[in-house]
């Protein structure tokens, strides 16, 4: 179930310092009421799209998901982190990112999301989802913000693409990228059967231009969170200086009427998005197709296979 909430907070932060990310998980997350309590499970799922450059300015930062896994810790919730990246596992996208290291001595587990449950979303779609993702108390969204080639930006909706097990996200490409709305439909009906939660969302260093992997960093220097994802994103476009219209994910959680799509109707208890906004944030003037075609798509397996026999 979509959460009826509003409230997005949005704190500045300079840099990926872990003690001064705790601080500000743990007022964005006072200011939206949300907690964890002791013994609970909670899935930790950043982007991991893939080892693809030796920055990792692709993935969400290793110090970010640290601090928010310490934070979790803090609270005695027993902590996994897991994904299922375009290219390669999760677990060797994280010890190639640097993400392994981070989270060295802290009581986590590293899950590959390899074990599906198929469900059947409102709109007919049936996907095979992780069953970590299914079957946690709690689900912690942790996009990084970067513009996207394909849907103009991927913010707090497009990553929960990741809980679709390996390469269905590919054949979901092919199967149902024909029309950007039908995926995008795809992929808002992913949140009413996934576990309630919250969007932490690392935009200290974005990736602008030609994004999602090959774009350049964006010094943003924002934490936003909030329990809805759908009021996360229409935050964050705000910040980003872009039009709504323009993000194929926000247009149709528009026309559902989902909570959180009317930016009039958001409640920041922290900044307002007007002390962090900016209007430098460059993204893609010209989106591709979303659907792969199946040469495209056997070229993807052969690089997830060799992202995975590299790992």
């Amino acid at each position: 179930m979509i959460p009826e909430a509003t409230e997005v907070g949005l704190l500045h932060c300079p840099a990926y310092q872990r003690r001064n990310l705790k601080d500000i998980i743990e007022r964005l997350c006072g200011s939206l009421s949300f907690s964890v309590r002791p013994g609970d499970t909670v899935l930790l799922k950043p982007n991991l799209i893939g080892a693809l450059r030796a920055d990792g300015l692709a993935c969400t930062h290793p110090e970010f998901i640290a601090a928010v896994a310490e934070w979790c810790l803090d609270q005695s919730a027993k902590v996994i982190v897991g994904d299922s990246p375009a290219f390669g596992s999760a677990s060797g996208v994280m010890r190639a990112v640097g993400i392994t290291e981070a989270l060295k001595g802290l009581p986590v587990t590293i899950e590959d999301f390899k074990r599906g449950r198929r469900m059947v979303l409102a709109g007919g779609f049936a996907v095979d989802l992780a069953e970590p993702a299914l079957d946690c108390d709690v689900l912690i969204n942790l996009p990084k913000v970067k513009a996207h080639s394909q849907l103009l930006v991927t913010l707090a909706v497009k990553n929960f693409f990741g809980t679709v097990v390996g390469m269905h996200k590919a054949w979901y490409h092919v199967r149902y990228g024909d029309r950007t709305e039908n995926f995008a439909g795809l992929l808002v009906d992913l949140l009413a059967v996934l576990p309630a939660g919250v969007s932490l969302a690392d935009g200290i260093v974005a990736m602008h231009g030609d994004g999602p992997v090959k774009g350049r960093p964006f010094q943003l220097h924002v934490v936003a969170g909030s329990l809805n994802p759908v009021a996360l994103e229409t935050a964050l476009m705000d910040v980003l200086g872009l039009e709504h219209a323009g993000n194929p994910l926000w247009m149709e959680c528009a026309r559902r009427k989902l909570p959180g799509a009317g930016p009039s109707g958001l409640v920041y208890p922290l900044l307002a998005p007007d002390s962090v906004r900016t209007r430098d944030f460059k993204v893609p003037v010209e989106l591709k197709p979303v659907s792969f075609n199946p040469f495209r798509m056997a070229v993807t397996a052969m690089k997830r296979a060799a992202a995975l026999f590299k790992n």
